[in-house]
């Protein structure tokens, strides 16, 4: 059985005459007893009633009717939801970031994405920039919201964001006044460091140390700490000051003063991150939002040129 002989009989069922339901269904009305007869036998149960001048559904036809129409009504949906899909319009997507873009951009693509493509779920998992990379080639999760560079030919990359850093200070500290101020980097010449794992963030770990160098000074670092939150609790236990991105003073960390930078600092860069050879059409989306541009939730300041 084809949908097409449901779509014949349901035609015939709602028509109750063969030559009105074959106009309907543009064919001629021969064909069409023959594909209902066809339909009855292949079922071994007459769906009709059939006179010179009537035609009546059976006990059985009436059964079938409802069936056939709900049978109908689910090919269509299902059709429909694969076309969805297929422009990109519906389906599952996941997606990986780390704890910055969750401060920065990631709140602002996530609400305008569910705005403009309520159909699309978004599966959202915290990892690090190295777990995401795995998961991307391991193909269990599409999209990687991370922070370059990445060693892995296979994907594709667009920064969406740069920030600048910052200095994180305990609130008890005399540079911790003035907060509005900026304060030049060559004030934490003398300051012990926290800084996180050079194996975290090699790229931005060398930019701190070479910037640090260029102002003259090396930083003395006494405790590596990640994730963010662990850097901003011991810089609160007055352990130390660090460099942090600026998108960190979304975070309410008590016993912590922020304050920017006078000098152009290094960045941290935000990507976007996909297989290239596996398209998906939900990320296709994704990616033209993304261009249009995101505005974060939290806009850190920019410094002095």
């Amino acid at each position: 059985m084809e949908l097409r002989h449901l779509r014949y009989f349901v035609a015939v069922a709602e028509e109750l005459h063969f030559g009105h339901a074959a106009k309907r269904l543009h064919m001629a009305q021969q064909p069409l007893s023959r594909q209902i007869r066809h339909l009855e036998s292949e079922l071994n149960v007459l769906l009709f009633h059939r006179t010179k001048r009537t035609v009546r559904l059976t006990e059985a036809g009436k059964a079938f009717w409802q069936e056939a129409q709900k049978t109908l009504r689910q090919a269509e949906r299902a059709i429909a939801v694969a076309q969805q899909v297929g422009r990109g319009e519906a389906g599952h997507l996941q997606i990986g970031f780390t704890g910055p873009i969750l401060n920065s951009v990631l709140p602002a693509i996530v609400r305008q994405f569910r705005h403009r493509y309520p159909d699309i779920h978004l599966e959202l998992n915290r990892l690090s920039t190295e777990e995401q990379v795995t998961a991307l080639l391991n193909q269990t999760i599409q999209v990687g919201l991370l922070h370059p560079p990445i060693a892995a030919p296979s994907l594709a990359s667009e920064v969406i964001y740069r920030e600048p850093l910052i200095a994180a200070i305990p609130d008890i500290h005399p540079l911790a006044q003035e907060v509005s101020e900026p304060i030049s980097i060559k004030d934490l010449a003398n300051e012990p460091f926290i800084l996180f794992p050079r194996q975290v963030g090699p790229t931005l770990h060398d930019a701190i140390t070479s910037f640090c160098q260029q102002s003259g000074f090396s930083p003395t670092v006494v405790q590596e700490a990640f994730p963010q939150q662990t850097i901003l609790g011991l810089v609160a236990s007055g352990l130390g000051v660090s460099l942090i991105h600026a998108s960190v003073e979304c975070i309410q960390q008590r016993g912590v003063v922020t304050r920017p930078i006078r000098e152009i600092t290094p960045q941290l860069e935000s990507a976007i991150v996909w297989a290239s050879d596996t398209p998906h059409p939900a990320l296709c989306k994704l990616l033209e939002m993304t261009r249009e541009g995101i505005t974060p939730h939290h806009t850190p300041d920019t410094p002095d040129h």
